[in-house]
């Protein structure tokens, strides 16, 4: 038998929390003034025209306050409306002045012809009431007897029965006199709804309302919704969230009584429910038992995710919203806990579901991400371990700037902050002169940076293994006589088997027409001190290993041995790469078997996300065939050359630093492109080529 853990009732009857409301009899408006007051309401509705404020010429009656009141409006005993009525405080403000037309200064004030100072002050006040469909405005007329008009003073208020209303809506009203002497009085209130008052045999649209029920089913919740069996409802679980709309979970339309069963993995505390029998203008009631239940609490901190984007931006994902605040800490490598770094890094308040920028000028993979509720960890994710590696042995310089441009620096450690310099026993203390030498070369990487002071990584790796800094210097000048005594070795016994800088060719196998001008290419560089590779020679490995992994293979060669990779761009490849960066991936039926190109795709573009490709590529394309405007941006990012105008400069950047002089150079690219100049126009002239020269979109 399922043990009680939580029992609410939605059956709007008698409860501890629900309201009885005072009954008025008949449908006709009516107003009451307080004692000393006289008050008279006109009949039907007036438009609601405030108009602007003007200047009082003497002492008027103002609206100074608003407060409401629910009653219940009915026509019979079993059928009223909910009504609210309004009471509006009054007073005087302003002076008695001497005006030239006394009769002009009667008709001003509202008084009574005569002594002015002697008359009582009238003023007519209006009553705006808007909600949703319904608009309404009525006046009332006050007068109140000179004797209580005091400058200043509140002289009583004036009642008004009553404006009809829907249950569970927003209501406006407004209060104002005419003409007006100062701004409106405003008031905006969310009515209740059936559950919340004492009118279940009063309101007919409340007695339809399905009776629900929430108790414990073991771990479990289980909502028992005791209806006829005829009977037809809505059932909605939905997310109410301050920042935003509610957000809807799960919607059921069911007949008859229900037992519904909820994981208590599902419960947290923005989970409301919402009934209401499907029927037209039917009144729906919702409440939200799991507000203060632990076990919600602590699954919306497991459901709760911190999102990092690109480039320095975050935020933190949850169904409800968090009381909490987030700080940047410093996680150094091993066991020990993640320094929070405020200050100086101010802690900030979070919004859930809302981007919000790092305030920092680096990433680095040591920075972590803690959040808290009421001083509890409660969330800790290092958001660029993934993409910068682990963490590394780098030590945090915190620098606090003061008034008049005082500065200090000390070195984050496990056990504190530690001034620099020191001379305490800890790694930072006995590194401090040379920690800071490095920050003043430049060495350390800024990683914050405001008035009040700025964050510093120092790179460890020199400092730990100093006492092997000898010995790997000796290994290191030994390997370089070594690899000088080989090369030098190598030119003396065989100085023609040196064929020069490496060299890996992709293209896209745009027709064959293009391909023989690759071909042409190739064997033409192979005729310079180039080693050249190209898939075009490579059939029987292609067919064997597969475009992807002879391209691995070709590459990690080619950069080994100080190569450089060739990207030849055509029409086809660029359709090729702009498809890849829409979709993270190539159409299968834009690869041929042996392409290699469209399979090097997902190694070459991350080399040029993350900045590596510098030194290692080249871009080429043919004039004619494609303007190098054409070729993707994320690409340019390198040299591009258009072949053969550029023919010199490309091949001085395919030769490196030991490229041959101008002149030497210019020859080379002359016979490179009389081996080229046939295939290219062979491929202009041949059926299935690419159309002419394609320039940029």
């Amino acid at each position: 038998m399922p043990v009680p853990w939580l029992l609410l009732s939605l059956a709007l009857g008698g409860s501890p929390g629900v309201v009885s409301l005072e009954r008025l009899v008949g449908s006709q408006d009516a107003a009451r003034c307080s004692q000393g007051l006289s008050c008279h309401l006109w009949d039907g509705d007036v438009l609601c025209l405030p108009g602007g404020i003007t200047h009082a010429p003497g002492p008027v009656l103002v609206p100074t306050h608003l407060r409401t009141e629910l009653v219940l409006r009915c026509h019979r005993e079993t059928d009223c409306d909910l009504c609210v009525r309004v009471a509006v405080g009054l007073a005087v403000r302003g002076h008695w002045q001497e005006l030239e037309d006394e009769e002009e200064s009667g008709r001003a004030l509202g008084v009574e012809q005569g002594d002015a100072g002697n008359a009582p002050l009238q003023a007519q006040v209006v009553l705006s009431f808007q909600s949703y469909p319904t608009t309404r405005c009525v006046l009332l007329e006050v007068r109140v007897p000179a004797a209580l008009a005091q400058a200043g003073q509140s002289v009583g208020s004036v009642v008004f029965d009553c404006f009809e209303a829907a249950l569970g809506a927003e209501v406006r009203i407004w209060s104002y006199t005419q003409p007006r002497y100062q701004k409106e009085l405003n008031l905006t209130q969310q009515l209740p709804d059936c559950r919340g008052l004492q009118v279940r045999d009063s309101i007919q649209n409340c007695r339809a309302l399905p009776w629900l029920n929430v108790s414990a089913d073991g771990d479990d919740v289980r909502l028992v919704l005791d209806v006829s069996e005829e009977q037809r409802f809505g059932l909605l679980l939905y997310w109410s969230q301050v920042q935003g709309t509610s957000k809807p979970w799960r919607h059921r339309n069911l007949t008859g009584p229900q037992n519904i069963t909820l994981s208590h993995t599902d419960l947290v505390p923005c989970l409301c429910i919402q009934v209401w029998p499907l029927e037209p203008d039917s009144v729906r009631t919702g409440f939200c038992p799991f507000r203060q239940d632990p076990r919600a609490h602590r699954n919306l901190w497991r459901t709760a995710r911190l999102r990092l984007l690109p480039p320095r931006s975050w935020k933190l994902e949850a169904p409800c919203s968090l009381q909490a605040e987030v700080v940047l800490c410093w996680q150094a490598p091993g066991p020990g806990p993640c320094q929070p770094l405020a200050p100086p890094v101010p802690p900030e308040n979070v919004t859930v579901n809302k981007v919000r920028e790092f305030p920092l000028l680096k990433d680095h993979p040591n920075i972590c991400v803690q959040v808290s509720n009421w001083e509890k960890l409660q969330l800790q994710e290092c958001p660029w371990a993934d993409s910068l590696g682990p963490l590394k042995d780098d030590v945090l310089l915190v620098e606090t700037r003061g008034p008049q441009d005082n500065r200090s620096l000390c070195a984050l450690e496990p056990h504190g902050c530690t001034p620099l310099p020191s001379r305490a026993s800890t790694r930072a203390a006995r590194l401090g002169e040379q920690l800071l030498q490095d920050l003043h070369s430049g060495q350390c990487l800024q990683l914050w940076d405001n008035d009040l002071g700025a964050l510093w990584a120092c790179p460890m790796d020199k400092y730990i293994h100093r006492r092997w800094a000898l010995v790997w210097l000796a290994c290191l000048l030994f390997a370089a006589v070594l690899f000088l005594f080989f090369v030098l070795k190598k030119d003396r016994v065989n100085p023609a088997a040196t064929r020069g800088r490496a060299a890996l060719l992709l293209h896209s196998a745009d027709s064959a027409g293009f391909e023989r001008a690759v071909g042409a290419l190739a064997s033409a560089l192979c005729r310079l001190p180039l080693r050249v590779a190209v898939d075009l020679w490579s059939g029987r490995e292609l067919s064997a290993q597969g475009p992807l992994a002879w391209f691995h293979a070709q590459r990690r060669q080619t950069l080994q041995e100080g190569g450089v990779v060739v990207l030849l761009f055509s029409p086809g490849a660029v359709a090729l790469c702009r498809e890849w960066l829409q979709d993270g991936a190539v159409a299968p039926g834009a690869r041929g078997p042996h392409d290699a190109f469209a399979a090097s795709l997902n190694c070459v573009l991350p080399d040029f996300l993350h900045g590596r490709a510098p030194g290692r590529y080249v871009v080429a394309c043919f004039d004619g065939l494609l303007h190098p405007d054409a070729v993707p941006a994320l690409f340019r990012a390198v040299p591009v050359f258009s072949l053969p105008s550029q023919l010199p400069e490309f091949l001085g950047s395919l030769q490196g630093p030991g490229a041959s002089r101008p002149r030497r150079l210019a020859e080379r690219a002359e016979q490179v492109s009389r081996a080229l100049q046939p295939a290219l126009d062979s491929c202009f002239l041949s059926p299935g080529a690419p159309g002419r020269e394609t320039g940029p979109e």
